[in-house]
């Protein structure tokens, strides 16, 4: 089992003490759970399918064709469809839909036209439909979820860079250290949106999706890991002025065991503290970027993109920017609450005594 050390257990108690951070924290924690089974919830496929006699599971498994249910057509089945269609054959066959019944890539238009829609409970378009018959609600749940994966990598990713350049230069110091504050400096000067705006326009429009987000998420990181190395070589450079250290190194430890065992442990709480606000500086700049355009590749499902619609669309279509807007606004509320009860609970300034 894992096993914490009391500094640790007390700071998490303090951290449970402090309800809106707490309660937000379980919310966000209610949130991701939704997120991984998402396509239980909102998904176009059925989730059980029973045809004679025999149980299809179509979420998680492979491409079914129409063919497979009796159909005339070897594209991929329209459960919608197929649901409505046993039920007026009367037998014992009958599907499983989703509560949710589209995914946030297809178009449904009842009229054939693609113009937004207004919420319908009937169609279940809980919260309408985009300038392009998407279900918002769907673009909304899978964009939500691409953003927390992209802030998750991009804060695991800043903090790996960060800290092992800020911890060399705090630790070693001298000219490594000198070499690295000029890198620095002139690195963050060097304009992130305009290095972005020239590297996506001499990408092909060809690349693959997958490809283009991992493009954004290294240009990203490579801009962002500058701030992380400015805290940790401060505090490596003040706890390795300190007794214990002096002491590890009488005894004959390792550069390598002194960072690792002595020096990171007692620098956690900076680590910590700052985790939630790099997941908001994150998401929200992958926010404005897909707003300008820059940002995640069409078609994918993002918050700035209804966000782009619903202000082009204000006054015939103002379901898109409030629905877009108060999942963003709800999402970095969640978030910087439990960033403020981390940083409380974990600021020794408060909760230390010094004799």
């Amino acid at each position: 089992m894992l096993r914490l050390n009391p500094q640790t257990q007390k700071k998490l108690r303090r951290f449970r003490n402090i309800r809106r951070g707490y309660y937000s924290f379980l919310l966000l924690a209610g949130l991701g759970v939704l997120l991984i089974i998402g396509e239980l919830l909102i998904n176009s496929r059925a989730l059980i399918v029973s045809y004679e006699g025999q149980l299809y599971f179509p979420t998680y498994t492979t491409f079914h064709p129409g063919t497979d249910f009796g159909l005339d057509y070897d594209y991929e089945t329209n459960y919608r469809e197929l649901k409505t269609r046993f039920a007026q054959s009367g037998g014992d066959n009958w599907v499983l839909l989703p509560p949710v019944p589209y995914n946030p890539y297809e178009n449904h238009a009842p009229g054939g036209i693609f113009r937004p829609l207004p919420p319908d409970a009937s169609q279940q378009h809980y919260l309408g439909t985009d300038t392009t018959s998407r279900d918002i609600l769907a673009r909304l749940f899978y964009g939500t979820r691409i953003a927390l994966v992209f802030a998750l990598v991009f804060t695991a990713c800043v903090y790996l860079i960060g800290i092992t350049i800020g911890c060399a230069m705090g630790y070693f110091g001298g000219v490594f250290d000198l070499i690295f504050q000029r890198i620095i400096e002139i690195w963050s000067n060097v304009p992130f949106l305009y290095m972005v705006i020239i590297i996506f326009s001499v990408i092909p429009s060809t690349v693959a999706v997958s490809t283009r987000i991992g493009i954004l998420l290294l240009v990203m990181v490579l801009f962002s890991w500058t701030g992380m190395t400015y805290y940790m070589r401060t505090e490596t450079y003040k706890e390795k002025s300190r007794d214990y250290i002096a002491s590890a190194r009488v005894i004959g430890a390792s550069n390598s065991r002194i960072i690792f065992r002595h020096i990171m442990p007692n620098v956690l709480s900076t680590l910590v503290t700052f985790m939630p606000f790099t997941i908001v500086a994150a998401i929200s700049a992958i926010t404005a970027l897909d707003f300008l355009g820059f940002g995640l590749p069409a078609p994918t499902p993002s918050l700035g993109e209804l966000l782009k619609q619903g202000t082009a669309n204000l006054r015939t279509a103002p379901w898109i920017v409030i629905s877009a807007f108060g999942t963003l606004v709800a999402l970095l509320t969640l978030v910087t609450f439990i960033g403020e009860a981390i940083r409380e609970s974990f600021d020794p300034k408060t909760f230390s005594v010094y004799r």
